[in-house]
This record gives structure tokens, C-alpha cells and sequence, in this order.
């Protein structure tokens, strides 16, 4: 055998191989652009599903994400994890920053997801103007002040108006945000519960009950409050989201208080 007869065979091989890669780069082109589009077409549908089912206006920015890889959840017809996310979205009484976690999400549409869970965060005047609900409440003077909220009221001695402070702690019961105290402030310093009593008699009443305020009548059914913490700056209320409320109308109407 010549020279020349052993190249040829080297040179063939070598020119397989490199259609073989350029196949395999082709192949992995369209594998992404499969799964770029793929990932566009869920997140634009998303959007318009969360913007028709909530009511939110059709210019609200939404960001969408879905994690892990699109085209093989698209096959088994679930998306694992979905994240919505926008920044003043108004639900029912609450306005704030909006954060939605679903999983095992259907890809028809047509079935409840596994679960999820949502935070809404608020600043202070978002948080001012959702307590300004509760009757004869000092809305105007709340203050965030981790791990409790503070607002001063007046008490009324002799006819003399008093302003006392108040600390209380943000939490929910039974799908109500809830405001109990923890301590209180007269004359610049900080006293309990029983101190308050002694000095203002049945007049403390007014400051020493725990506040409570329904919002699950003007939310959707299948959102329930499950915490209110303050974090940094700011009031973060946590839902429980339920799964069909993806389908069901009666999750995804308003709720009722008890």
C-alpha cells in the first residue's frame, strides 16, 4: 500500500468527523432556539393569563420567569416552578410589590397546579393608607419599626388629650391581618399593659385590645393570609395560594369574612 492509498482513508475520516460536529452544532442551535422560543411563548402566556384572571391593567409589567429547562416540562404537560413578580400591583385593599410562587403548574391550563404562595410587600404609606380600613384607627402615624409597627393615639384624662404610644406586632389569624401589643410609651417612657390600666383606667381599652382587619372578601378565595411580618421597611404579608385557583371560579372570586 502507498502513502497516497493510506491518506485517503484519514482524509475521509477526518472529513466525517467534521460533518458529524458540524450536525451536532446544528442540532444544538436548534435545541436552544427551540428552547428560546419555547420559554417566550410560556412567559407571554402567563402574563396574560395572571393580567386576565387578577384584573390587573393590561400595561402592567409583569416579569415571568421558569425555572429549569422549558421543553421537556412542555412534553410532560407541568412547569415546575413558575415566579410572577411586579412592583405596585393593587389586590383588592392592598397595594404593593407582588411576588408569586406556583408549583407543578399545568401546561393546558385546564387543571389546578400543585400549590404556591405569595408576599406582598408594602412600604410605609401603602401600609398607611390599607390600615386607615380599620375604624377610628391613627393610620397617619404608623411607623415601621422591625420587628413591630408603632402609631401614637390620644387618651383622654381629666378631658386632657394624652398621646401614648403604642408597639404592636403584625401577624394574621384566620385570614385577618391582626396588630397585638407589646408595649407602650407615656411621657417618654416605655411602660406594659397593666402600668397603662392603672393610669387611664377602662379610657386605656381604647390601646390595650388587639386590632384586626378582614381583607379576604376583597381578595380572591383561593388567596388566604397566613403572616404579616415587618421586615427592614417595610410590612411583608405572606399568602397561601391555592392551586385551582388557576381554574376555579369560585377560588378566584372574592372571599368572605367570618
Amino acid at each position: 500500500m502507498t502513502d497516497a492509498d493510506a491518506v485517503a482513508p484519514r482524509r475521509r475520516s477526518g472529513r466525517w468527523i467534521a460533518i458529524l460536529l458540524v450536525v451536532v452544532v446544528l442540532l444544538a442551535g436548534a435545541v436552544v432556539a427551540a428552547e428560546f422560543i419555547a420559554r417566550s411563548l410560556v412567559t407571554n402566556t402567563v402574563r396574560s393569563l395572571v393580567v386576565k384572571n387578577v384584573g390587573l391593567p393590561d400595561d402592567q409589567n409583569l416579569d415571568v420567569s421558569v425555572s429549569g429547562i422549558v421543553l421537556p416540562q412542555l412534553i410532560a404537560g407541568r412547569l415546575d416552578d413558575v415566579t410572577v413578580s411586579s412592583d405596585d400591583v393593587t389586590l383588592g385593599p392592598i397595594t404593593g410589590d407582588v411576588l408569586v410562587e406556583m408549583q407543578g403548574v399545568p401546561v393546558s391550563g385546564e387543571g389546578p397546579a400543585d400549590g404556591g404562595s405569595a408576599s406582598v410587600r408594602l412600604d410605609e404609606e401603602q401600609l398607611r393608607t390599607l390600615l386607615a380600613q380599620i375604624p377610628d384607627f391613627p393610620s397617619g402615624t404608623v411607623a415601621m419599626a422591625a420587628p413591630d409597627l408603632t402609631f401614637t393615639n390620644e387618651l383622654s384624662l381629666f378631658g386632657v388629650g394624652i398621646p401614648v404610644g403604642v408597639s404592636v406586632t403584625p401577624g394574621a389569624a384566620s385570614g385577618d391581618l391582626t396588630l397585638t401589643p407589646t408595649s407602650f410609651e407615656l411621657g417618654g417612657n416605655t411602660i406594659d399593659a397593666d402600668t397603662l390600666r392603672a393610669q387611664f383606667g377602662g379610657v386605656a381599652d381604647a390601646v390595650l385590645g388587639p386590632q384586626s382587619l378582614c381583607i379576604a372578601d376583597r381578595l380572591p378565595a383561593g388567596l388566604t393570609l397566613t403572616s404579616a411580618t415587618v421586615q427592614g421597611q417595610s410590612l411583608v404579608a405572606a399568602f397561601d395560594l391555592a392551586g385551582g385557583i388557576l381554574n376555579d371560579p369560585a377560588l378566584q372570586a372574592d372571599g368572605s369574612c367570618s
